[in-house]
């Protein structure tokens, strides 16, 4: 992989803004409705941690990490943009830009 800075930065966002929103989904009226969202932000989270792990190490296995990173903050961005909160579409927005970052180092 090349420079990584960006990707790093990138994957950093992405951690931060899916906890955020997680935190954020907790505490709104109707937290039942939020049940699929929470659960994605933290798996999106933890899997965006993870490939930023790896990238700092240079892993022999990120290019299959960041296929699942992708997949994850599609999914997560998915069900994001399904609500008004504007947590929630700037996660979907910070998602969609990290799953394409994580496409764009896989070539």
């Amino acid at each position: 992989m090349k420079n990584n800075n960006s990707l790093i930065t990138t994957l950093a966002n992405c951690v931060s803004q899916c906890n955020e929103c997680h935190d954020a989904c907790l505490h709104e009226k109707m937290v039942d409705m939020m049940v699929d969202c929470i659960r994605l932000d933290k798996d999106c989270s933890v899997v965006c941690a993870a490939a930023l792990q790896l990238v700092h190490t240079g892993n022999h296995l990120i290019k299959e990490v960041l296929a699942l990173c992708a997949h994850s903050c599609e999914m997560c961005a998915t069900e994001c943009a399904k609500h008004k909160y504007e947590h929630c579409q700037e996660c979907a927005r910070v998602c969609r830009e990290c799953a394409a970052a994580c496409r764009a180092a896989m070539d």
